[in-house]
Parts: C-alpha cells; sequence; structure tokens
C-alpha cells in the first residue's frame, strides 16, 4: 500500500463530531449538576433534598462510572463498541428523563446512578471507535479535540445550568440530554461503523461487586456520620464493613488471572506516587467545589447563572494552561512541574479559608482561576511518570487507572470534605436554634440550604437564623479547606518525593504504538502526545 494512502475512514471527521457529542453529554452533565444544589435543596422550588441527599446524588453518578470504566471497556470491545455505545446512550438518556421528574431525593440518586452506568459504557468506546476510524497520522489530532471537548463541557456546564435553572424548572437541567442523546444515537447509527476486538479481555465480575459494594459502604457511612454525628454504631458498622470489603476487593485483585485493577502495579513508588499526586488533587478540588456551590447561592444570594459564570475563571485556566503544560514538563521536568501545580491549588484552598460572608467576589473568581491553573500542570507530569513505569502493551491500563482514581476520589472528597462540613456547621449554629420547634431545629441543623426554608417562615426570628447559619456554614468551609489544603500538601510531599526528574523524549515509533494502545485500552491517548511533546 502506497505509504501516503490515508487508511482512515471516509467519514471520520464526521464520525469524531458525533462521539465528541457523546461525550459531552456525559461531561456536561455533571457540571450542570454544580449550579443546580441550591434548588434541589429548596422544599418548594425542587425536592427538598439534605445536604447528604446532595452528596449521594453526585456521588451515585461518580462511583458506578468509575467503578464499571474498565469492565466496560472490555464488553464494548467484546460485544461492539457501535453497539454499546448506542445501549450506553439509551441507558443515559432514559436515566436523564427519569431524572428529571423524580419526585423525591431518593428517586434522582437512583437514576443518577443509573446515568454513571451508561456513561461507564459510553467513555472507554468513543476512544476505542476513534482508534480504529483514523490513520494513524491523523490519530493524535482526533484524540487531541476528543479531549478538548472535556474542558469545553466543563467551561459551558455551569453557564448552560444557570440560564436553564432562571427560565425553566430544575428537571431541565436533566432533560436538556434527552433530546442531544436521540440526535447522537440517529448519528450514530447512520454514521459509525462496527467494530470489536478480536482478543477481549475477560470481566472481572467478583472485582467490581466488590468494588462497587465497599466504596458505597465506605461513602455511605462517611456522609452518614457527617449528617447524623460520628457517635452512632451503625455509622462505623458502615465505614468498618466498606474498608473490610475494599481489603477483599484487594486480596482478589492481587490473585485473580484477569483483574479488573491490577494493584500489583502500586509497588512502583513512581506509579503510586503519580497516582496518589492525581486522587490527591481530585480528592480536594472536587470537595471544595461542592462547599462553594453553598457559599455563592445562600451565603451570597448569587443565582444559578451568575454562580456558573464565577466558575468560569478555573475552566479558563483549564483551557489556557493544560495545553502547555507537557512543554513544562519537557522544560522543567515533571516533578517540578506537578509540586507548582499542586502548591498552586494548595494556596487557593489556603485563599478560601480567608473568604468571609462579604468577601469581594473578584477574591473568589481569582482563586478559582489559580485553582484551575494548578490542576491543569498536575495530570500530564503525572501521566508522564505512569507511562514510563510501564512497558508499552500496559499503557492503557495505566491510564485508565488514573481515570478510574480520580473519579473515585472526586466521591471520597464530596463525602468527606461533605461531612466535615455538615459536622462543624451543626456544632456552630446549635445554639442559634434554641426555642424552634423541634422539626424546625431539626431542619436548620442539617444544612444551610434548611436553615433559609426555616428562616423563611420564622418570621422576626429569620433574620437573625440566618445571620447565624451564614457564619456557621463560613466557620465550616474553612474547615473544609484547611482540611483539603493539607491533602493538597500531602499529594505535594510525595510528588516531590518519588515523580522524576525532566523526562527524555521518546522516539515517535514509540510514542505512535503506545497511542495506538491506549485507546485500544480505553484510556486517554492524548495525554501520551502531550507528555511527549
Amino acid at each position: 500500500m502506497d505509504p501516503q494512502t490515508n487508511t482512515g475512514h471516509p467519514r471520520r471527521w464526521a464520525i469524531l463530531g458525533v462521539l465528541v457529542v457523546s461525550l459531552l453529554v456525559v461531561v456536561l452533565d455533571n457540571t450542570i449538576l454544580n449550579v443546580a444544589i441550591r434548588v434541589l435543596a429548596d422544599p418548594n422550588e425542587g425536592l427538598g433534598a439534605t445536604q447528604a441527599q446532595l452528596e449521594w446524588a453526585v456521588n451515585s453518578y461518580t462511583l458506578v462510572f468509575a467503578a464499571l470504566l474498565f469492565s466496560f471497556g472490555i464488553l464494548g470491545d467484546r460485544w461492539g463498541r457501535k453497539r454499546f455505545l448506542l445501549f450506553g446512550l439509551a441507558i443515559f438518556g432514559l436515566s436523564s428523563l427519569a431524572s428529571a421528574y423524580a419526585q423525591s431525593p431518593e428517586q434522582l440518586i437512583a437514576m443518577r446512578a443509573l446515568m454513571g452506568l451508561g456513561g461507564a459504557a459510553i467513555m472507554p468506546v468513543t476512544l476505542s471507535i476513534i482508534s480504529v476510524v483514523f490513520d494513524p497520522r491523523e490519530r493524535a489530532k482526533a484524540i487531541g479535540l476528543w479531549a478538548g471537548s472535556v474542558g469545553l463541557a466543563v467551561a459551558i456546564g455551569p453557564i448552560l445550568g444557570g440560564f436553564l435553572l432562571e427560565h425553566f424548572w430544575w428537571g431541565s437541567v436533566f432533560l436538556i440530554n434527552v433530546p442531544i442523546v436521540v440526535l447522537g444515537m440517529v448519528l450514530i447509527a447512520v454514521l459509525v461503523p462496527e467494530s470489536r476486538n478480536p482478543h477481549p479481555g475477560k470481566i472481572d465480575l467478583v472485582g467490581v461487586l466488590l468494588s462497587v459494594v465497599g466504596l458505597t459502604s465506605l461513602v455511605y457511612g462517611i456522609i452518614d456520620g457527617g449528617e447524623n454525628g460520628f457517635d452512632q454504631p451503625e455509622v462505623w458498622a458502615f465505614i468498618v464493613a466498606g474498608v473490610a470489603v475494599l481489603t477483599g476487593f484487594i486480596f482478589w485483585e492481587r490473585h485473580y488471572e484477569f483483574p479488573s485493577l491490577d494493584v500489583k502495579l502500586f509497588r512502583n513508588g513512581q506509579f503510586s506516587a503519580s497516582i496518589a499526586s492525581i486522587g490527591l488533587t481530585f480528592f480536594a478540588s472536587m470537595g471544595t467545589f461542592f462547599f462553594m456551590a453553598f457559599y455563592l447561592q445562600l451565603v451570597r444570594g448569587y443565582t444559578p447563572l451568575q454562580t456558573g459564570l464565577l466558575l468560569l475563571p478555573f475552566a479558563v485556566a483549564q483551557l489556557a494552561f493544560a495545553p502547555r503544560s507537557a512543554a513544562m514538563v519537557h522544560r522543567f521536568g515533571g516533578k517540578a512541574v506537578s509540586v507548582t501545580g499542586l502548591v498552586l491549588v494548595g494556596l487557593s484552598l489556603v485563599g478560601f479559608m480567608t473568604v468571609g460572608v462579604d468577601t469581594p467576589i473578584w477574591v473568589v473568581a481569582v482563586l478559582f482561576f489559580v485553582q484551575g491553573a494548578g490542576m491543569a500542570n498536575i495530570m500530564p507530569p503525572a501521566m508522564e511518570a505512569i507511562m514510563s513505569t510501564l512497558p508499552r502493551e500496559r499503557a492503557g491500563v495505566g491510564s485508565a487507572i488514573s481515570n478510574t482514581i480520580r473519579q473515585v476520589a472526586a466521591a471520597l472528597g464530596i463525602a468527606v470534605l461533605g461531612s466535615v462540613l455538615a459536622a462543624v456547621y451543626r456544632a456552630q449554629v446549635d445554639d442559634a436554634l434554641t426555642g424552634l420547634p423541634d422539626a424546625a431545629r431539626e431542619a436548620a441543623s442539617e444544612s444551610i440550604a434548611g436553615a433559609y426554608a426555616v428562616a423563611a417562615q420564622a418570621g422576626p426570628q429569620g433574620g437573625a437564623l440566618i445571620t447565624a447559619a451564614n457564619s456557621a456554614f463560613v466557620n465550616a468551609m474553612h474547615t473544609s479547606a484547611l482540611g483539603a489544603a493539607v491533602i493538597v500538601l500531602i499529594g505535594a510531599l510525595v510528588s516531590l518525593t518519588w515523580l522524576p526528574g525532566r523526562p527524555t523524549r521518546a522516539p515517535e515509533s514509540t510514542v505512535e504504538r503506545v497511542r495506538e494502545e491506549v485507546a485500544e485500552a480505553g484510556g486517554d491517548p492524548a495525554l501520551v502526545d502531550a507528555d511527549n511533546r
């Protein structure tokens, strides 16, 4: 064959557009939810969800997504990627429709978990399809566009969510997915060719079950402890059971021939440090986003659209610095770039500890920008280190593990920091609730959203209750931000100790082979190209 002949599919760029839309709908909906928290907590406008229920609305999606990501990539290879992509979109669309019309927080949580199942089916096969339909010479560009769509979704999600909430009811943030999914399914059916891996891996059903049960039990115990206090025996029963099941999961993965998570890789200090830097960063940052959504919409009184616009500096910093971070790694080394990024994230979290009820809002916007700039410089050096510790045939495994750890860390961050927030808030606001009826006192002590709902019906006492609730929440927010900053500091120390310095450039033939293997395994090959520039 003529080496100048392009072996890609004739409709490859149109196919890429459809795949990007499929990915956008998965990422977009998660970022939209950040600005819907206040409305969902309102008993009149929304579902009257407690803070714990709102944490589960986020985490039910994330935990299911993370637990099934490995196995669904293999199932797509086995059953047909086009077929599995259509399956994932159908599940995602139907669960979005059900979420829009949920009648209780419990229904919303269940449907969000089902959305996580659909998202786990969509994400890995989109990359695998790209590796099939594009010529190797164009594949890097295609994957770069695919990866860039994630940044686009992060940027437009909160703004779109705010616009919808200002003009329609809360269910519109989920209902918007349905027409996009339907259009995507039609275009996929017409444009995307079917493909399979002739030698797919085996499904680790026991490992998947243990990871889901263990993580759910652990997160449930942490969230329940934040809501009802950690002096309850059942709280510790769930936490201990979760740790025990996850220990069993690690034991199983060490001895099973086809593990969904190869825990033996963590024996390598450089690999473990890289994964830890990613996990600790997302633990701290996603927990921060959760409590800042309450701060902006309740303490400061901003609308969902205004909140979305205030989150924009974070996305802008990501889009501005992420493409340049790989060049910084090449020039200064992975250790220097990663530690710098972690320090920037840590500084932003320390900055959130100084934010009060009347802090100028531009200060908050600047802190979000610094946080985004820091996070943009953490992933490339970490992925560089991960790739360098693995043989070429296992490059995709490293990328997939990093994606899974990132999702799990985000869920744990929201659970742990959210529980710290709830516990400190409840202790600080308690004195202001004396004299209230039992039901009102319980609602006001659960969360700041509950305090606002009680204050609206408390007459002259309402103003004093709001003042006390705002003060208690800000103090609790400072404690959570301190905890997040300590976590990021640990990540910086880990990176400083174990991450490598300046890398050498890999031959292009090796890089191309790694790209193909990463895409085949359902990972993110764009990071391979970024790290080798």
